[in-house]
Order: C-alpha cells, then sequence, then structure tokens
C-alpha cells in the first residue's frame, strides 16, 4: 500500500507500526533477560514455598509473550496503524530543542552550572523566541543570579562550578 504524501504536508520520516515494533522488541528482551535471571536465582517451588525468582519468572514470561504479539501485530498484521509518528517538520522541531539541551549539559563540565545556564537562557531567548539580545542576556544573568543566591548563599548547596570555576571570584 502506497501512502501518498497531501501537498504542502510534511513527510513522514517514521511510521507508527515501526516505533510499535522497537518498543515491542525491547520488551520482548526485557522479558527474556528477566526469564533467564530469573531461572539463575531458582525459579521453582522449593520445599518452603516459591524460589527466589519464581515470581519474576512469569512476569517476565508475561513481558516477553506480549512483546511477541505486539511485535507481531505491528509488523505482521493487516491492521497494523501505519500512520505517521513524526514528519519531518517534528523532527526538526524536536531537534531545535533536544541537540541545544545536549550541547547545554556538555557545557556545564567546562563552564559549569550558572555560566551555562545564563548562555542557555539568553540564546534559546534570541534564537526560538525572537527576543532582542540585550533582554535575552539581562534575562540569563537574572535568572542565574537568582539561582546563584538561592542555592549558595541562601540554602548553602553548591552546584557544579565547571572545570574553569569562573565565579570563583564571587568566594564560593
Amino acid at each position: 500500500m502506497a501512502h501518498e504524501q497531501p501537498v504542502g504536508q510534511a513527510r513522514p520520516l517514521v511510521r507508527n507500526n515501526r516505533i510499535d515494533a522497537m518498543v515491542a522488541a525491547l520488551l520482548t528482551m526485557v522479558g527474556l533477560v528477566v526469564l533467564v535471571e530469573a531461572r539463575r536465582l531458582g525459579a521453582g517451588w522449593t520445599s518452603d514455598g516459591p524460589g527466589p525468582g519464581y515470581f519474576p519468572f512469569y512476569i517476565g514470561a508475561l513481558l516477553a509473550i506480549g512483546g511477541v504479539g505486539i511485535l507481531y501485530q505491528s509488523l505482521l498484521s493487516k491492521t497494523a496503524n501505519t500512520g505517521t509518528f513524526v514528519d519531518s517538520e517534528q523532527f526538526k522541531r524536536v531537534m531545535s530543542v533536544l541537540l541545544p539541551a545536549v550541547l547545554y549539559v556538555a557545557v556545564i563540565m567546562v563552564l559549569g552550572q550558572y555560566v551555562a545556564s545564563a548562555i542557555f537562557i539568553a540564546l534559546f531567548m534570541v534564537w526560538l523566541g525572537k527576543y532582542s539580545w540585550l533582554k535575552s542576556v539581562v534575562v540569563g544573568l537574572a535568572v542565574n543570579a537568582l539561582f546563584f543566591a538561592m542555592f549558595e548563599v541562601w540554602f548553602k548547596v553548591p552546584l557544579f562550578k565547571g572545570a574553569f570555576d569562573l565565579l570563583a571570584f564571587l568566594g564560593y
């Protein structure tokens, strides 16, 4: 069955049944790991009742069986949901937030929580919010000055300052 794309709509990148299949495969693998580990612990009945792996064994079996059922349904069933899970436009929007967030986490390691957060807030305000540079920098600095006062001064809970510790001149 061919999927025609209406004019003006973004191109589908992933279909629902493919995501269902990936989650089902993961669920099946988790179930199998639980099964194997439960057998290792002792999944049988002992003289004083069920072994330590008895109940986990059956939970693992249910997970694996359910995963295989969902995998079959998503890949081989005629009624599989082949609607769009994510299209190219949605994917771009998610990546426009995810990639800077990953970069932000990496920058925290170098510049510290406060400096990295001030930069992150300011850049997001300019890039996604379309605010002016002046307003963005002021808000980024003000928010992080408030966080600094709250955590470092009032609560006496130091946050990570980074490899360069750019705020060492403050005495914290």
